[in-house]
């Protein structure tokens, strides 16, 4: 039983998999294996997966006969794992030189907890890389292991699967796995943090987090962006079905209103006909799971506010009031 699973799903990725892959291979720590999903992708993603599986034992080419999107292609990955960890890395991204023998040291410092949280920085195509603005979470003083209930903080980060090292018996005790669409790793990850019982951090970049100037499935203009209703269904469901995740409710019904703004402020992915229906399925969302007791800062109250009513118009020229000042801001500088 190898110490690490990763699994690596890959559509549309021909242009990075390779280094993806190398990235791994190069590894200092060698107690790994990779399962390299090809979700019935049209370019050379199938066959560099063959080509690697033929090079080295421990790459695994699994083919699957549809493109069944990025949940399902980890759930068959995760089919295939037999490590004692899984982590998950996406086509497009690498590991950093030495990243599994730290995430090792640091699951064997901590008594090898159910999730590891670890660090990423985003890299552009001019070669800059910038670490994550919220690294601080990832302070390691403190007790080496903890519940979510002890740090809530770290929702804070981002709420992606390549993050994090999970241990397999925990996710497979709970029976965890990814729901088809667009942003799976929401019921994915909010689950799994509120489950665990026992989570570490560990203070380093691990992953380089590719910002791809054109490709990247999220900022692609489409209405499978609406996907994200279903997912936040899912979280609640969830944590409905177990009394003692009440207290996360109010955390929940936040992050998503935040999230729903973020998406409905972000000019590239909701087509020009369908903003007025996304306002008022997030409004209507809104007012389902409406739970108050999260702390909200002030700046963002307002705008909380028009999403729960559902004022769209009032909610946009606020949005473009609030970004001209910034503009002004950045001229007066």
């Amino acid at each position: 039983m190898p110490r690490f699973s990763v699994i690596v799903p890959a559509f549309r990725v021909q242009a990075y998999l390779h280094a993806c892959l190398d990235s791994v291979l190069a590894q200092s720590f060698k107690d790994y294996e990779i399962v390299v999903v090809d979700d019935c992708s049209p370019d050379a993603c199938g066959p560099i997966a063959d080509e690697y599986a033929r090079r080295d034992p421990r790459v695994t080419a699994l083919h699957l006969p549809r493109n069944t999107g990025l949940g399902p292609a980890r759930n068959a990955g995760m089919g295939r794992a037999a490590g004692d960890y899984l982590v998950f890395l996406d086509g497009d991204d690498t590991l950093l030189p030495d990243a599994l023998q730290i995430i090792a040291d640091r699951i064997d410092a901590t008594g090898g907890p159910d999730v590891l949280m670890y660090d990423y920085a985003r890299t552009y195509w001019t070669g800059r890389s910038v670490r994550n603005v919220l690294a601080a979470h990832l302070d390691e003083a403190g007790p080496a292991l903890f519940r979510l209930t002890d740090r809530p903080e770290l929702l804070q980060l981002l709420m992606v699967v390549w993050n994090k090292a999970y241990r397999r018996a925990f996710i497979e005790a709970e029976g965890f796995t990814f729901p088809p669409g667009y942003y799976e790793d929401t019921p994915w990850t909010y689950p799994v943090l509120m489950s665990a019982g026992s989570i570490a951090v560990l203070d380093a970049v691990c992953v380089s987090y590719r910002q791809r100037r054109r490709g990247n499935i999220l900022s692609t203009t489409s209405e499978k962006h609406f996907d994200v209703f279903d997912q936040y269904d899912r979280v609640f469901a969830f944590i409905d079905a177990r009394p003692e995740l009440a207290l996360w409710r109010p955390v929940m019904f936040r992050r998503m209103l935040d999230h729903f703004s973020a998406l409905f402020a972000s000019r590239d992915r909701l087509p020009v006909h369908s903003r007025a229906a996304f306002f008022r399925r997030a409004a209507a969302s809104c007012r389902r799971y409406r739970t108050p007791g999260a702390p909200v800062p002030r700046r963002t109250l307002l705008r909380h506010g028009l999403l729960r009513l559902g004022a769209r118009r009032t909610y946009q020229a606020l949005s473009e009031a609030r970004r001209m000042g910034g503009r002004l801001r950045r001229g007066e500088a």
